[in-house]
């Protein structure tokens, strides 16, 4: 099958199916086999494709997180000491802040999923004008910075704000919410992206036989979005259960989780043996959940497999028409989920960001203007920056650039190796633990991260080079964030792939970069604009790693907006305002040109 879902059928070779009658005189192939290359020298081929992107996670990834997690084993005089597991362990605040992330993981997740299945069956089930925009938008808050969106809700909020008499600012409920406003576009596409190719004639005949659509929807639809549900529910608990600048800035250290408390003991007391410790229950939870994950999304990948892109999509209906015409009609199937969806969009995604707009053109004083845009060019009240905003700014598209080019060439990578399909058992369980290995990334704490940067890479592999005085190290550690998020859109539209057309074109001797290109490479481009899009947005607003790696003349706009919220003054309160809606503004755009450039087809898994 194709990206869209189409079953691709084995074409004659020949030039209009991208296999040129060139490709059979290839010299390599009229040695070996009828044209084909050698399996030895395939096999080296696949080999370097898989070991680059695993030395380059294992340097970037797997060492640092591995060196840091060791201090929780080792003890003051360098033995194997798990005194430090008591320590912590008898703690009862420990074990305050592991209640308090699986709490909030649990509810952010539920309530995520319940508004988010309405969504999807609207913005991919329905047809109207607009659907394209409104996707988009949807898809904003899930790449923005984590602290703009905790500024975001601390200014509908706080006394004063829109919500302000609800008086939830600094409460567990704002977390909860920020955290569902954050994972909403995940539950929407995930499962959405299912859902509009499942047929819709099972459905149609259960309504036919006198089921109620109420019935009809949850003994056949459900079932079968089973597993995108569970796919988006273990994603979304996961992000849920390592969410750091939302918490951080929402709930500071009275409703702290394992993630913020990481940074606090690395920062604030210097205590790498207890942030090594808690570092080791982070991982626990999240190996857990990304093994349902993984197990979910394969089921989620057979669903789209085994389905036809569906021309299922209706017009929304929200009215339907009574015998006496359109005056006389009543609420149609379609009024539930819509009305749902649209005051989701409202006030869940457009309040706070409007809240934010509104907010950042108050002056001191209580007058309006665009003061606070102006001081975006200096260094903040009594110097609270090393450099402006703007330059900030810049020193984030740079970044950001950079992590995106490395993202998307190891990740495509990753993507290409992943998705083959071996024949033996042994290959297709190789290929599953690469799956998995690649996506630890995904919900490891850029925290544990970055302070594992600090404590390894003065000499790596013994060369004689600082890399944490090296202005890559930034845009490296904002890659690895990002790699996964490739991995996830890309993979499945080259799963699709039917394997006949790649071993039509390598029996008529096509090397392997020439099958890439007449057949991976055009179908696989569909999902990359997307994959470009989200590593960009992704890269833009990392926090947790680069909170550790930027230096001030160096820092990045997420990083320039959490000193500002953390000084007192209005002048600087204000400059974070603006500087928050630079940044939504730059991942919106960014976000709006990628699903502009997606159109119909669908991506991966976000």
């Amino acid at each position: 099958m194709d990206g869209d879902g189409r079953r691709l059928t084995t074409p004659a070779p020949s030039a209009e199916n991208g296999v040129s009658h060139r490709v059979g005189r290839h010299p390599v192939g009229d040695r070996v086999l009828g044209g084909g290359w050698s399996r030895a020298r395939r096999g080296l081929l696949w080999g370097v494709a898989a070991a680059v992107p695993l030395v380059f996670l294992g340097v970037f990834f797997a060492w640092p997180v591995v060196a840091l997690v060791a201090r929780g084993f080792v003890g003051p005089e360098g033995g194997l000491d798990l005194s430090g597991f008591a320590e912590v362990f008898s703690d009862p605040r420990t074990w305050r802040i592991v209640r308090l992330t699986l709490w909030q993981a649990v509810l952010g997740t539920t309530f995520s999923l319940l508004l988010g299945v309405p969504g999807a069956y609207v913005l991919y089930r329905c047809r109207f004008r607009g659907r394209r925009v409104l996707r988009a938008l949807v898809t904003v808050p899930f790449v923005l910075p984590t602290v703009v969106v905790g500024v975001a809700f601390r200014t509908l909020l706080v006394e004063g704000g829109p919500l302000g008499f609800l008086r939830l600012d600094g409460t567990f409920a704002a977390i909860v919410v920020a955290l569902v406003f954050f994972n909403y576009s995940v539950v929407v596409r995930t499962v959405g992206g299912l859902w509009e190719h499942l047929d819709p004639r099972a459905e149609q005949a259960a309504r036919a036989l006198g089921a109620t659509p109420w019935r009809a929807f949850r003994t056949v639809t459900l079932p079968a979005l089973a597993p995108a549900i569970a796919s988006a529910a273990s994603i979304v608990f996961l992000f849920c259960a390592t969410a750091f600048g939302v918490v951080l800035v929402l709930g500071g250290i009275r409703y702290g989780t394992i993630e913020t408390e990481i940074w606090i003991q690395t920062t604030q007391f210097l205590d790498l043996r207890t942030a090594a410790v808690l570092s080791v229950v982070q991982l626990v939870v999240v190996v857990a959940a990304l093994a349902v994950a993984n197990r979910t999304r394969a089921k989620r990948e057979r669903a789209l497999t085994l389905t036809a892109a569906s021309s299922a999509a209706h017009p929304l209906r929200l009215w339907q028409r009574g015998s006496g015409g359109p005056a006389s009609g009543r609420p149609g199937g379609d009024l539930l989920p819509a009305a749902l969806t649209a005051v989701v969009v409202v006030v869940l995604v457009g309040l706070p960001l409007a809240t934010l707009v509104v907010r950042s053109l108050r002056v001191p004083g209580g007058g309006w203007g665009l003061d606070n845009y102006a001081n975006l060019g200096t260094t903040g009240g009594r110097n609270a920056l090393s450099v402006t905003v703007w330059e900030a700014a810049g020193n984030s598209l740079r970044t950001a650039a950079l992590a995106t080019l490395l993202a998307v060439v190891i990740g495509g990578l990753v993507a290409l190796v992943v998705s083959r399909r071996p024949r033996s058992r042994t290959g297709r369980r190789a290929i599953g633990a690469l799956d998995s290995l690649f996506m630890l990334p995904l919900g490891v704490s850029a925290v544990t991260v970055g302070f594992g940067f600090l404590i390894t890479l003065d000499r790596p592999l013994g060369l004689d080079v600082d890399l944490r005085t090296s202005g890559l190290l930034v845009p490296i550690a904002q890659a690895v964030v990002a790699i996964p998020l490739v991995v996830r859109t890309v993979l499945p539209t080259l799963r699709a792939i039917d394997p006949r057309l790649r071993e039509a074109a390598a029996t008529l001797g096509a090397a392997p970069g020439r099958v890439f290109r007449s057949v991976d490479g055009p179908i696989a481009a569909r999902s990359l604009g997307l994959a470009v899009g989200f590593a960009f947005a992704v890269s833009l607003g990392e926090f947790g790693a680069t909170s550790f790696l930027a230096r001030p003349d160096t820092a990045t706009l997420p990083v320039v907006i959490f000193r500002l919220v953390g000084r007192p003054g209005a002048e600087n309160q204000g400059m974070a305002l603006a500087a928050s809606v630079v940044l939504a503004l730059l991942t919106a755009v960014v976000m709006l040109l990628a699903e502009r450039l997606r159109g119909d087809r669908p991506g991966g898994e976000f």
